[in-house]
């Protein structure tokens, strides 16, 4: 079998071939119904059993603690922005600690529904550090703390979440996961709620995943659509309405294929964790290394999952950059374009991204610089 190009898209991104041949082979028929996945009813049980077996392989993944509702919902991170503060804000007050554009659009959504402190923010405007949870200046009174734990544009991760009760705070933690969720565990004793768009490692655009801590359900604000309603959601299992099922089924199969996983000795989450590790020490190190290209991110807060990065000085130029990417895709390595916010390169290299891709990459990288450098 040829081998296909290496997908680096920030998203919607790839998914494992595995899973991708499966769908494929389920797509007129779904284990004997008869019926494609997409012309399930959702409140029957072939589509039941669907979706609760995808909750519960969750579940075990990131081994999220039983106080905790795993919603299926639409609209993504962007509308999550919304959607949140109508759930816990109360009309009063939140604390949004900006470090790159997503955090931004989330502070300036929640302005809408709360009065929003900016309790820190990137240490220059073109944000590369992330501010130590130390000198953040959270409000006594605030509803809930809000960070985006991995900036897909920035290229910013945060590898340990907060603890706002070392910090003197007592409102519960939001963090926007979007394009690192399942990448890693997650510390669920320092969270209150937690959601992410699913078209980065986990499955196709149209899927939401929100978990949330149960005693932060009914205080929607009365403006919040019945739909968005947290308790409303999670009282009806994620079916109050029609949820993105054919998303969720892909979801499901990519848990299945997580949760067989094996590298390293390891399996599940924490065999993807060191992969991805091995795979962004191995890109930041060639970058580190070149004369031609760099990344601007401040190493301790470098994402493992969206790596932004540059021609340096005097080569960084329009025409050299289209000739990078010119010759990425003649390689069959796509979708390396950065956002059009930063510009330059961007390799995101998700779960379904295997090393060999790196590699491919990496090499591409040195071969470039033997020519133009």
């Amino acid at each position: 079998m040829t081998q296909r190009p290496f997908n680096f898209s920030a998203g919607p991104a790839a998914l494992p071939e595995e899973v991708l041949n499966q769908v494929a082979a389920e797509m007129l028929d779904w284990q004997g119904s008869g019926m494609s996945v997409m012309e399930m009813s959702h409140r029957g049980p072939e589509f039941t059993r669907i979706c609760a077996e995808a909750e519960n392989d969750l579940r075990e993944l990131l081994q999220v603690p039983a106080n905790f509702r795993i919603l299926f919902m639409q609209g993504g991170g962007l509308a999550e922005n919304a959607i949140v503060p109508m759930n816990l804000a109360r009309g009063g007050k939140v604390d949004v600690v900006v470090t790159g554009s997503w955090s931004k659009k989330s502070a300036e959504e929640a302005r809408r529904y709360a009065s929003v402190n900016i309790a820190a923010s990137g240490s220059d405007s073109k944000f590369t550090q992330l501010p130590s949870p130390g000198s953040w200046q959270l409000s006594a009174d605030a509803a809930y703390v809000h960070v985006c734990s991995n900036e897909t544009i920035d290229g910013i991760e945060f590898h340990e979440l907060p603890d706002l009760k070392a910090l003197g705070s007592a409102a519960p933690l939001v963090i926007d996961c979007s394009s690192h969720q399942l990448s890693r565990s997650i510390d669920w004793s320092r969270v209150g709620l937690a959601f992410g768009g699913a078209q980065k490692n986990i499955g196709p655009a149209g899927l939401t995943l929100v978990f949330v801590r149960e005693d932060l359900l009914g205080h929607a604000l009365p403006i919040c659509p019945s739909a968005f309603d947290y308790q409303t959601v999670a009282a009806a299992q994620s079916m109050y309405n029609t949820p993105p099922t054919f998303s969720i089924y892909v979801a499901g199969l990519v848990f299945q294929w997580l949760k067989k996983f094996s590298y390293a000795g390891k399996t599940g989450v924490a065999a993807i964790e060191q992969r991805n590790i091995d795979k962004a020490q191995l890109l930041y190190g060639a970058l580190d290394g070149s004369k031609l290209f760099e990344n601007r991110v401040a190493a301790h807060a470098r994402s493992r999952m969206n790596i932004p990065f540059y021609l340096r000085g005097e080569y960084n130029t329009p025409q050299l950059t289209s000739a990078f990417l010119d010759g990425a895709k003649a390689r069959n390595l796509l979708q390396l374009k950065g956002h059009k916010s930063v510009g330059g390169m961007r390799a995101s290299i998700y779960n379904a991204m295997p090393l060999e891709g790196v590699q491919a990459l990496v090499a591409y990288l040195k071969d470039f610089e033997a020519q133009y450098g």
